[in-house]
């Protein structure tokens, strides 16, 4: 048995998947699936106001990373009384969540033996895969992580070929704008022009595992995208819906074909996109459905997404 302190939402619930829930002692502020896991202590915090308005938001993290000071708080005194022996942190995005620094600052003090770090950096589809097998070997349970990644794989590459044959019997593949962050304006990268592929679309904006890149309203305009996603980092449903208005301010945005036509839709970026871990297969379920309407039925309207 271990004692496992888990510093992000994916890592989480990487974790439960593996059949090692039961091993946990603490978890970020962010951690919230499966509900069980809001029983556990909270060791982290963000080290600014997290309510507000997207460019609010913004801008305060900016100040933070131009002040070079770390985005979060790590509760050093409750992680050494919960004293883990494997903490899972990250290493690929400074502001998405605690990173490997964080950690091994918050640890730099123990005497004794110190707890194994394990630091995931999923910037691409293949590493989120690479990262389960490097948490369940970590955990002792590498079979088990084994039949996890098939299993994902198994699902995903069986949306991916229904998606296709979609796709060519339309004859058209809809180019997709996937909306990451809303003022300003940022673009899906890392995973998700695989994903956006692998459900049949062409993606207009960002690189396979590369980091998410800013996105200008005049290029969105001028690419006039078949179908808008709006998933911001962190973001549920509700709360992306109330943004809205700072893209409909625009003039030119009544104009777009995904405007006229209805097809701009929000989904739950918090819960499923932004989260490199097994519900990347749901994200891909949810934008199966989005693009082939009638032909995917996953269950996932309403509550993972929803037209606009």
């Amino acid at each position: 048995m271990h004692r496992i302190v888990t510093l992000l939402p994916s890592a989480t619930e990487i974790v439960f998947a593996l059949g090692c829930g039961h091993q946990l002692v603490g978890r970020s502020h962010e951690c919230d699936f499966p509900l069980s896991v809001r029983n556990l202590p909270a060791l982290t915090e963000p080290k600014f106001n997290v309510e507000g308005m997207s460019a609010e938001i913004d801008q305060r993290v900016k100040q933070i990373v131009a002040d070079a000071l770390s985005v979060y708080r790590v509760d050093a005194a409750k992680l050494a009384e919960l004293c883990p022996d494997i903490i899972v942190t990250q290493s690929q995005c400074e502001v998405c969540a605690v990173s490997e620094s964080d950690v091994e600052a918050a640890v730099a003090q123990w005497i004794g033996s110190r707890p194994r770090i394990v630091s995931l950096a999923p910037y691409a589809l293949a590493d989120v895969f690479t990262d389960l097998q490097r948490v369940a070997s970590a955990l002792d349970v590498p079979q088990h992580g084994a039949e996890l990644v098939r299993g994902l794989r198994a699902r995903m590459e069986t949306i991916s070929s229904r998606a296709s044959e979609f796709a060519i019997r339309s004859g058209i593949a809809p180019t997709v704008a996937f909306v990451e962050w809303m003022d300003p304006l940022m673009t899906g990268g890392n995973w998700m022009p695989e994903l956006i592929a692998m459900a049949g679309g062409k993606n207009l904006f960002g690189r396979d595992g590369k980091h998410s890149p800013w996105l200008k309203f005049d290029d969105l305009i001028a690419s006039d995208p078949d179908v808008i996603l709006l998933s911001p980092c962190g973001f549920d449903i509700p709360r992306t819906m109330s943004e809205i208005g700072s893209l409909a301010a625009d003039p030119r945005w009544q104009s777009l074909c995904a405007v006229r036509a209805g097809k701009v839709f929000a989904a739950d970026g918090n819960q499923f996109f932004n989260r490199p871990g097994p519900r990347l297969a749901e994200s891909l379920e949810i934008l199966a459905e989005i693009l082939h309407p009638g032909a995917f039925h996953f269950g996932h309207e309403g509550a993972g997404w929803r037209r606009v």
